[in-house]
């Protein structure tokens, strides 16, 4: 436990001590060490996360087998790196690493484009980082992916934007659900770009999902899949959305691209009504929803601070998330899976 908690103490301390909610940091050199260590600890995790043997099985069933058998009827892109992984005998470690990477390397590129980037990364370490990059590897390599497509299209890269999405869903196909959000980049060439993004959904959904489309509708809406928890994680995504409504006006003067966030806070506002008529389902799509706390909490120290002083509401927010870990940690049903936290190095 002691692990996680360091994992959360040393971003939550940089935001305290360097960022005070209106002046970007920029400090490439802290930026890359702490990068390793987390890449480190998600990657070399040993039985941490509540698919640990489901993992392994993925690695497992892709050894010995040509490539164009190991992506058949799974997610192509998390079935080839296991295959290479496995010709190079890197064994899960190798896959975990790779995966932690993505997700650390795209969860800073876009908590450095905020006022507040340590804020932005204490944000994404209880349940972002620990959770789903510590636990479930797709998700994590897909939101990690996610992370660089937002911060792609919030600087006017939509053609990056696009790439990164398609990476994302070779991950996770249910990350085509992303690809619309390009439509709202601001500027000219929207036509284009609406072009461009019903094409892409297309070609994904046809390439990964259409025959797997009956299945999932079945599974997540007519069966009525449940998710413990789910409730609790749409509601972290409505209150950091109905703080961008509030601040709407000032969020739309003081940042490019607004409107890409303001569409993902409808969405997640949204999601609250539907959470109660298929859970898992509304619970996988709330989860690509959830890059907005780390941009929204990151900026509300600067957009709040005409009634908080930016180091109070700094604060306010970081034992928010440390009571988050803390719930979580020792009340959470599935915490368990991550405990003790292991490492390879340690054994």
């Amino acid at each position: 436990m002691l692990v996680f908690w360091l994992m959360y103490l040393v971003p939550a301390i940089a935001a305290l001590t360097f960022g005070n909610g209106i002046r970007k940091q920029s400090e490439p050199f802290s930026w890359y060490c702490i990068g390793f260590i987390y890449i480190w600890l998600i990657g070399f995790r040993y039985q941490v996360g509540g698919d640990w043997g489901s993992y392994i099985n993925h690695y497992l069933d892709v050894i010995g087998i040509p490539l164009n058998e190991a992506i058949v009827g799974t997610d192509p892109g998390y079935a080839a790196l296991n295959w290479i992984m496995a010709i190079s005998s890197l064994e899960i470690f190798g896959v975990n690493t790779v995966c932690g990477a993505i997700f650390i390397t795209g969860l800073c590129t876009l908590c450095r484009q905020q006022p507040n980037p340590w804020l932005g990364f204490a944000v994404a370490v209880p349940y972002l980082l620990v959770v789903v990059a510590m636990g479930y590897s797709r998700q994590g390599v897909a939101l990690g992916f996610i992370f660089w497509a937002l911060a792609s299209l919030e600087s006017g890269k939509f053609q990056r934007y696009l790439f990164f999405i398609i990476c994302a869903t070779l991950f996770h196909r249910t990350s085509v659900l992303m690809v619309p959000l390009g439509i709202f980049l601001y500027g000219k060439g929207w036509f284009l770009r609406l072009v461009a993004v019903v094409l892409a959904s297309y070609g994904i959904w046809d390439a990964l999902l259409a025959e797997e489309q009956e299945r999932l509708w079945t599974s997540y809406v007519d069966e009525q899949m449940q998710s413990e928890g789910a409730r609790v994680r749409v509601f972290m995504n409505l209150v950091p959305s109905l703080c961008l409504l509030i601040y709407w006006k000032q969020w739309k003067q003081r940042f490019p691209n607004p409107w890409i966030w303001f569409w993902m806070a409808v969405c997640s506002i949204v999601n609250v009504g539907l959470v109660d008529l298929a859970s898992t389902a509304v619970d996988r799509i709330a989860l690509y929803f959830t890059p907005i706390q780390v941009a929204v909490y990151s900026r509300l120290p600067y957009l709040a601070r005409n009634q908080v002083s930016p180091q109070t509401m700094t604060l306010v927010i970081l034992l928010g998330y440390a009571a988050v870990l803390f719930v979580w940690l020792n009340y959470a049903t599935h915490a368990l899976y991550w405990l003790p936290y292991q490492n390879l190095l340690f054994q």
